[in-house]
């Protein structure tokens, strides 16, 4: 027995389709970590280009230090539900690839304390993301096989993790 176009009306949109990762759409979120269109100047008697300061760290809390890690995450596949965010609230955290595969980054400003709407940005080749001290974000999601990535967060002491959980998934789909 199907639903009826009346009981759909009442139905939520719990539906997030997929957006490329811009500067620009990403901003309110934290910065973009990529070469295309940055800073860069040349290094080491000209044998290297730095592609310079292209995100903020941030550290906030009591004794906080940065730490950079390499995670290893599993790989998924669209479409995914989304049944969790999460943030830290003492410190930023940047993700960038060790592959040219694509992975999502799930991002939601804040609305009193709970998670806003959130947005799924899908990541081209050479682009990383800083995800700005306590902003919502959805967990490392690798797109295909399960991918290494390179991350620059914080240590110290103190909580720096709060999660929240959705009454209802949210299904990211491919546009």
């Amino acid at each position: 027995m199907g639903v009826d176009a009346c009981s759909m009306h009442h139905m939520p949109d719990r539906i997030l389709h997929t957006e490329p990762l811009t500067r620009e759409g990403f901003a309110p979120f934290g910065q973009v970590i990529e070469a295309d269109g940055a800073h860069h100047y040349p290094i080491n008697s000209g044998n290297c280009e730095r592609y310079h300061d292209l995100a903020r760290v941030e550290l906030g809390g009591v004794h906080a230090r940065p730490l950079i890690s390499l995670m290893h995450a599993r790989g998924f596949s669209l479409p995914l539900d989304l049944k969790m965010v999460e943030r830290h609230p003492l410190g930023s955290q940047a993700f960038y690839p060790l592959s040219a595969n694509p992975f999502l980054v799930v991002v939601a400003l804040d609305h009193s304390g709970t998670p806003d709407t959130p947005r799924a940005f899908l990541t081209a080749p050479g682009q990383g993301v800083n995800i700005a001290m306590n902003t919502w974000h959805g967990v490392l999601t690798p797109l295909g096989p399960d991918a290494q990535f390179l991350c620059v967060d914080r240590g110290g002491d103190g909580n720096n993790l709060e999660e929240f959980f959705f009454d209802m998934p949210w299904q990211i789909r491919s546009v």
